[in-house]
């Protein structure tokens, strides 16, 4: 054997390790990259997961949101009827004919009469004729006198002698109480 071919020989043996180890680093080297790969395809995933989940609970929020806009909108144009209905209704009580006050006030002072007995009756400033003729007319409401005018809707408020006892007879009292009392239903009939 020739120095050539010992020379040729192991620069085979060298060859061959060579690729062998080219071929065991491209080895490794895809086994690195496969399970870089794996490791930011599930990164990947988990990322996807969490935006979805971001995403659906943003989705929900607004919806809510809206939700909620959409009832707090209707419950104020509600509330707006409601007070127009309520603002009709004593408009139209205000309205009767002078006639049908008087008849009211003769029935509110006689109501007053039963719980007090001598005081001080205060309305508003286009009854106190009606109710001056009404007390001087009534044996049961000499002891009454009457008071400065007040700002109230209609009605009266009588206030005991002492000042002890007050009691409310106004229309607007009235209204609130039948208002109050009915609230339910008049907001069924006018929403259902």
């Amino acid at each position: 054997m020739g120095l050539e071919s010992v020379i040729e020989d192991i620069q085979r043996k060298g060859e061959r390790e060579r690729d062998a180890i080219s071929a065991a680093s491209a080895a490794e080297e895809r086994q690195i990259q496969d399970g870089a790969q794996q490791r930011v395809d599930e990164r990947r995933k988990e990322a996807d997961g969490e935006i979805s989940r971001v995403i659906q609970r943003t989705e929900d929020l607004e919806l809510a949101s809206a939700n909620l806009g959409v009832k707090r909108a209707l419950l104020n144009a509600q509330k707006e009827v409601l007070d127009q209905v309520y603002a009709t209704a004593l408009h139209a009580i205000l309205g009767l004919p002078e006639q049908v006050h008087r008849q009211i006030l003769e029935k509110l002072l006689q109501q007053a009469a039963q719980e007090i007995r001598t005081g001080v009756v205060t309305c508003r400033a286009q009854d106190v004729k009606v109710v001056k003729d009404l007390i001087a007319a009534s044996p049961a409401l000499s002891e009454y006198r009457i008071g400065p005018p007040v700002e109230i809707d209609g009605g009266v408020v009588v206030d005991s002698a002492d000042g002890n006892v007050k009691i409310d007879l106004t229309y607007r009292t009235f209204l609130d109480g039948i208002w109050e009392k009915e609230l339910k239903a008049a907001s069924d009939l006018l929403f259902t």
